[in-house]
Formats: structure tokens, C-alpha cells, sequence
């Protein structure tokens, strides 16, 4: 049987992750990109200044919103998309390295062993009233473990020589070329890419917008 009709909702993505927008074209969603100018290291001051220490799990939800909300400022026709992700290692957090020794220290640290990716996920529905547009702002953060391959020093400094870890949370890809370093998640490996596919169809559910809203849109 042919599904419902349903109208197509737009989406606005507040992230110049390429790995974000990939991951949404490759399940058919085409959004528009919309840079946010958030100042993070203020964002996340102010969050702590506010609620006291934050968990990585916090932090990442709370530049997912920061980033959002700037964008969905700027737009009235659509929803938007804003994230970030962070890896934790025994409960410190991994942020993009500093330079290629900075990657090669973290991978000697990581190698062997399992961190958490958060990667946090904000909706803003910017659309007018108009157009369905409810005002809301919800989000939720996505928690993947991962387990990483017993890499040697030469392996290491191959893959750093690559460039690919200094643009990166923790130094690592999973759908690029630190793939092969990856032995295996638990969780969502899309949250790993840098959005949680499943769990932006829940937030969408949580508006009673079906997936195939966006899909249709692109």
C-alpha cells in the first residue's frame, strides 16, 4: 500500500561536519548547511557557571543546543540540526589534537582500549507558524563505546602522517581511515560518524514529524 502523504519538512544543518552531512544525504535527507559562529569555550563556561561541572554526555548536548538555537535565529522555514561530539577516555575529555605529536600521544593512550563517543544532537522546529512550525527545542545525546584495535607505534604514525586525526574528535575516524583501527562499537556507529540517525528520528517523533518528512523535502 502507498504511505500517507505527509508535507516535507526542510532541515537546516548548524554543522560544517562533512561527516554529519554525509551521513544524512546516504539515508536521503539533503539539508541546507548553516554554519552557527558559537563560541564554544564561552558556551561551555557559562553552561558550568550555571549547573557546576559537566559530564562529557552534558557538554556535547549543550553545544548541540548552543549551535541550534544561533542558527535557528537566522531561519523561519525549516528545522535545524545542531551537534558535537566528544570522546571520553577514563573520564577525561578527548577534543580534536592540538598537532600531529598531540594525535600520536592520544592514539598510544587509546590503542588496546574502549572510550565513550557522546555525540549530542539539538532540533529547533524555526519553522513560521504558518507551516506547522511549533517553536519546540528538544534534544537528547548519543553514547557509543569504542573499541579500539592494539595499533603499534608505526601504525600510529602512518595514520597520523595521513592528516586525518588532527580534524577529528579523539583523533579517529570510523568511516574514513581510521576504520581499519576500529575493532568494534556498542551503540549506534552512526553516533560515532557524528549523528545518531535512530535517535534523530525519535526527536523527530517527538513533534510527530515522520522520517520520511525529511526525505521527501530533500
Amino acid at each position: 500500500m502507498p504511505h500517507s502523504h505527509v508535507s516535507p519538512v526542510p532541515l537546516v544543518l548548524a554543522s560544517k561536519s562533512p561527516a554529519r552531512l554525509a551521513t544524512l544525504a546516504a539515508a536521503g535527507v539533503t539539508p541546507r548547511v548553516v554554519v552557527s559562529d558559537v563560541d564554544e569555550p564561552a558556551v561551555l563556561a557559562a553552561a558550568r557557571e550555571r549547573f557546576g561541572a559537566l559530564e562529557p554526555a552534558d557538554a556535547v548536548l549543550v553545544l548541540a543546543q548552543a549551535k541550534a538555537e544561533a542558527v535557528a535565529r537566522e531561519v523561519s522555514d525549516a528545522l535545524v540540526l545542531g551537534g558535537d561530539s566528544m570522546l571520553e577516555l577514563d573520564g577525561e575529555v578527548v577534543g580534536k589534537p592540538a598537532d600531529a605529536d598531540d594525535a600520536r600521544a592520544r592514539w598510544r593512550a587509546m590503542r588496546g582500549r574502549s572510550a565513550v563517543l557522546h555525540t549530542g544532537h539539538w532540533l529547533v522546529d524555526a519553522r513560521d507558524a504558518d507551516d506547522g512550525g511549533t517553536g519546540a527545542t528538544l534534544g537528547a545525546t548519543s553514547s557509543t563505546t569504542v573499541h579500539f584495535a592494539a595499533v603499534d607505534d608505526a601504525e600510529i604514525d602512518a595514520y597520523v602522517a595521513t592528516g586525518e586525526p588532527l580534524h577529528v574528535a579523539g583523533a579517529f575516524t570510523i568511516d574514513g581511515l581510521g576504520g581499519p583501527y576500529v575493532e568494534r562499537v556498542e551503540g549506534d556507529h552512526h553516533g560515532v560518524v557524528g549523528l545518531s540517525l535512530p535517535l534523530l528520528r525519535s526527536l523527530l517523533a517527538e513533534l510527530d514529524i515522520p522520517w520520511r518528512a525529511l526525505r521527501d523535502a530533500g
